[in-house]
């Protein structure tokens, strides 16, 4: 390992893209601490841990752009907006022609490229605005004392609040851009893993502070780090697990070679939605949390509908489960992979190509879709129960943990591809292969 990192420093191109990715994520986090004008930081500091304790979709928000919302930073829209409006295409290219058209080649993609980035101007907009006029509506009591968020509301602090975070989130954008085109890994991925990276070391510390008052004993302590390693290890496991169906290609002639048949196989994800099905129940199983406090109406049937109980937990996963099958079936389509087959002259032994193939893919993928969907319900769950049963006193799990462990192993293979290149041994120890005498 340590010979595979000093390698690194050893390749003037990966040594570029490493320094030139460290910067980029330096000026973003920058930006993520330096504060909007006219709001009370401390007050909104307050109000956000309150939030975030009621499980509302404000607190799960502010996960994803590593604290700058609770900061009241420049930066506190973070990538957010680009990723709906990434998801919003995903979504639109299953249901508009015109769309699934353009999905099909580099100059449509580019296409929508841009369309996701005038898309991510007007969300962001209309969410920094929206974002303004709560702030100015909140206001609550400490130590006898009236705190307000918002120390001067008007319309000037709406309009400066909507330019300041609008600018903030093009500004992250094309970081996560620059880091995709001239540094390490998927740029805007990276941006979120570091946003989420940022709370862990106050876990550390928190952690250490009730083990040295006697609040955790060290017996729980080794029985939390037992299972934060098995954890991990299941999320590393069903991330990479992938079902293999093989695929024979024909022997062909073109001009006058004849090039021979190929062997190859088609990889099929256990996990192939990822994230986003977390997310989207996520979304929804907090919002009654978010609407009650408009509506005082709702607060009793929050007071049930909260984590750790049956109702929660159950919609939580069912839902999962839901999404988890529902993403899939939108980002991988057995028909066009079969006709892209069929039109190379591919196909699988023993099926035949076309619809039979596509059938075929289908049901592979649907059944182990299931395995996936219900560890993604499980992974998500199993942060409340740590923290119920166990008193763990930080949140480990679900949806962070999963963002965190695919990018890392992402980027990890990215910088291992590239030592490959240059000759260098990678992270990842193989085997040698032994010729024939």
């Amino acid at each position: 390992m340590m010979s595979s990192i000093q390698n690194i420093f050893r390749v003037p191109d990966l040594k570029k893209k490493l320094g030139f990715t460290l910067l980029a994520v330096a000026m973003y986090r920058l930006g993520g601490h330096l504060p909007l004008p006219g709001v009370d930081a401390h007050a909104l500091g307050m109000l956000m841990g309150q939030l975030k304790q009621q499980g509302s979709l404000f607190g799960i928000y502010d996960i994803f752009v590593g604290g700058a919302l609770s900061r009241a930073a420049i930066l506190a829209l973070g990538v957010m907006p680009y990723i709906s409006s990434s998801i919003i295409f995903q979504l639109l290219g299953s249901v508009v022609p015109q769309i699934e058209k353009l999905q099909r080649d580099q100059a449509g993609r580019r296409k929508i490229t841009q369309y996701t980035r005038y898309l991510t101007v007007a969300l962001a907009a209309f969410q920094a605005i929206s974002i303004a006029i709560y702030l100015e509506m909140q206001q609550f009591s400490s130590g006898g004392m009236v705190l307000k968020i918002v120390t001067d509301p008007g319309w000037m602090f709406r309009l400066s609040t909507m330019l300041t975070l609008t600018c903030g989130s093009i500004f992250a954008m094309w970081i996560g851009e620059q880091i995709t085109e001239k540094g390490i890994g998927n740029g805007i991925s990276f941006i979120i893993f570091i946003g989420c990276l940022e709370e862990y070391p106050g876990y550390f510390f928190r952690t250490v502070q009730l083990v040295m008052t006697q609040g955790l004993s060290i017996i729980s302590l080794l029985i939390i780090i037992i299972i934060m390693i098995l954890i991990v290890a299941a999320v590393i496991i069903m991330t990479q697990a992938t079902r293999r169906i093989p695929v024979q290609y024909p022997k062909r002639v073109v001009g006058r070679r004849m090039y021979g048949g190929q062997s190859t196989f088609l990889p099929l994800r256990v996990n192939t939605a990822g994230v986003i099905p977390i997310i989207f129940a996520q979304s929804l199983v907090v919002f009654p949390a978010t609407i009650a406090a408009y509506v005082p109406v709702l607060k009793p049937i929050v007071e049930i509908f909260h984590n750790g109980f049956w109702a929660y937990d159950l919609s939580y996963f069912a839902l999962i489960v839901f999404f988890t099958y529902f993403y899939t079936s939108i980002v991988f389509n057995p028909t066009e992979l079969a006709d892209n087959m069929k039109r190379y002259g591919g196909f699988v032994p023993g099926i035949r190509p076309g619809t039979k193939t596509a059938d075929f893919v289908d049901d592979i993928l649907s059944k182990i879709t299931l395995p996936g969907a219900l560890f993604l319900g499980l992974i998500a769950l199993v942060p409340w129960y740590l923290i119920s049963f166990l008193k763990v006193p930080f949140y480990f799990g679900g949806t962070t943990l999963l963002i965190i462990v695919g990018v890392a192993l992402d980027t990890i293979q990215q910088i291992e591809a590239q030592l490959m290149m240059y000759h260098y041994e990678g992270f990842m120890k193989r085997g040698k292969i032994r010729g024939r005498r």
